[in-house]
């Protein structure tokens, strides 16, 4: 999972759906439908937190213990991380032939304003450089508006290295001057196997046990005295 490109989250909420090491040799229809379910009921969540019907940040929705341990820790310029998970009516969601990840982390970028984090992370087609060797490559193929399409090859490496190649579709919604959420899809991804040599091969993840076969990503950014969380 990469969670390495949202350096300036608030709330960095990554739902990604990846094939299980098992006989099941590509993405089948009714995988795909518990991840679509599990995104609905996830934005529906969401939307009472870009409403300010809930508390924005996934931290003050924390008992007051866990919230001043967390907020300490940020001042102390580390990462919180969790482990998260969206369920219906108190039941799990099962992923047949897969498995789902959902995690959330935050940050604390002290003395700095919203508006330079947003146009930090827009900035894409410095990823390569910003967030190497992870980021391989990144285009913008279309911005109008807040309507971002970026293609990114991301490097990962978890006991074998994997090579994808991505489409991400991005949106941005400005909510106050003060609170930005965003929105990430990203799919049609291909494995690429030896890549940037003469012999590199692509093949469409969703016909394979596929590292990561979706990828959905939200950032709620909140600028508070003390800089952008």
């Amino acid at each position: 999972m990469n969670h390495t490109i949202a350096i300036a989250v608030a709330a960095l909420s990554l739902l990604a759906f990846a094939a299980p090491p098992a006989d099941t040799w590509e993405l089948k229809p009714a995988a795909l439908a518990a991840f679509d379910r599990y995104v609905r009921l996830t934005e529906a969540r969401m939307e009472g937190e870009t409403s300010f019907k809930t508390s924005f940040l996934w931290m003050d929705r924390q008992p007051t213990n866990q919230k001043a341990d967390s907020y300490g820790r940020l001042q102390r310029g580390e990462v919180v991380v969790s482990k998260l998970e969206t369920r219906d009516g108190g039941k799990e969601i099962e992923s047949p032939d897969s498995m789902l990840h959902h995690w959330i982390g935050t940050v604390l970028l002290p003395g700095v304003k919203i508006e330079h984090a947003i146009a930090f992370v827009q900035d894409y087609e410095k990823y390569p450089t910003l967030f190497q060797p992870m980021i391989q490559r990144a285009k913008i193929v279309s911005h109008t508006g807040n309507h971002f399409v970026v293609q990114m090859r991301t490097t990962a490496k978890k006991v074998i290295t994997v090579t994808l190649d991505g489409d991400y579709a991005i949106d941005y919604r400005t909510l106050t001057p003060a609170h930005t959420f965003t929105r990430s899809v990203a799919a049609n991804f291909f494995e690429v196997s030896s890549p940037g040599s003469a012999s590199e091969t692509r093949t469409a993840a969703d016909t394979i046990a596929s590292y990561l076969w979706r990828l959905n990503t939200y950032c709620s950014f909140e600028q508070r005295n003390e800089g952008t969380y």
